[in-house]
């Protein structure tokens, strides 16, 4: 068997999304017959078949090869983006990738220093969901990115490993439940999340931890979701929260002041909302010094 061909990889992973043989050819860019040439010949490298033809979609082998492809992928073009920061020129453009709760007054005040020190260079902010963060800073589609969640007090966020990034602390704060005004709960000095797993709670990934996540920390079952919310408004979640829809677990901070919505602090398990920048290496530039300036070293 020889090395199996990125190309024949990639083309392998984007069929089976796309779950269609001529969509992947308009998406690559190749004739569908290249495309079918490509997927036989990784057939034929490895041995076995990957794709049904009809419908599209992976065989059992298929599937284990796809549980491989995806990271490893991300490798490459994370080894490829890395090398180009190192050396190539500074760039001119500063792209950062943050999620929801991690954009605030902090964040616009370096960009402030960042603007003084390098007025030619074009900022840009890209709100995203947290496991699309990392990968995107491995790859060069951002340049640094801020990532926030739940952790236990100065232990670091649970990312995926998708290459060789740092990551720095940039800010805890304690978390709270949110509730609606009003709830027996309000007002209270502490509560244990345990307690709260057969309550009815939101589901927002993109915006608070997930109810597997909230199982994990509390230690039990539970958590199930009374209301799925898709998006990366805290607004319009605290909404729900206010109308009786569901709870949900957020940094204190962004529930004071909110209409409807009372808190309770969690006093168990003992968790903390945590900010980390991740960041590859960072070549002097906008980048660099966004970088120093959130970490505190600049």
């Amino acid at each position: 068997m020889t090395a199996v061909d990125p190309q024949q990889l990639r083309t392998f992973v984007t069929v089976t999304r796309l779950g269609s043989f001529s969509e992947a050819a308009r998406e690559l860019g190749y004739t569908q017959s290249a495309v079918s040439q490509q997927i036989a010949a990784l057939e034929a490298d490895l041995g076995t078949g990957l794709l049904n033809r009809r419908p599209v979609g992976p065989t059992e082998a298929g599937l284990r090869l796809l549980e491989h492809a995806a990271p490893l992928l991300v490798r490459l073009e994370a080894a490829r983006a890395d090398v180009a920061r190192l050396a190539g020129a500074p760039r001119a453009r500063l792209v950062l990738g943050a999620t929801p709760l991690a954009v605030g007054a902090t964040l616009g005040r370096a960009l402030g220093e960042v603007r003084r020190a390098h007025p030619a260079a074009e900022l840009v902010v890209r709100v995203l969901a947290q496991d699309a963060l990392p990968a995107q800073v491995a790859t060069g589609e951002v340049d640094l990115a801020l990532i926030d969640g739940l952790a236990a007090p100065s232990d670091p966020l649970p990312l995926p490993d998708v290459g060789p990034l740092g990551t720095v602390a940039v800010d805890e704060q304690p978390v709270a439940v949110a509730l609606p005004a009003g709830h027996p709960l309000a007002g209270r000095t502490g509560v244990a999340l345990a307690d709260l797993s057969a309550a009815r709670w939101l589901d927002a990934p993109d915006l608070t931890p997930t109810a597997a996540r909230l199982r994990a920390a509390a230690g039990v079952d539970g958590f199930r979701p009374a209301t799925r919310y898709r998006g990366t408004d805290v607004h319009g979640l605290l909404a729900l929260v206010a109308t009786g829809h569901g709870l949900s677990l957020l940094p204190a901070s962004v529930l004071a002041g909110a209409p409807g919505v009372a808190s309770a602090p969690v006093s168990a398990p003992r968790l903390v909302h945590r900010t980390e920048l991740v960041h590859g290496s960072l070549p002097e530039g906008p980048a660099a010094l966004l970088a120093r300036l959130l970490s505190g070293t600049s």
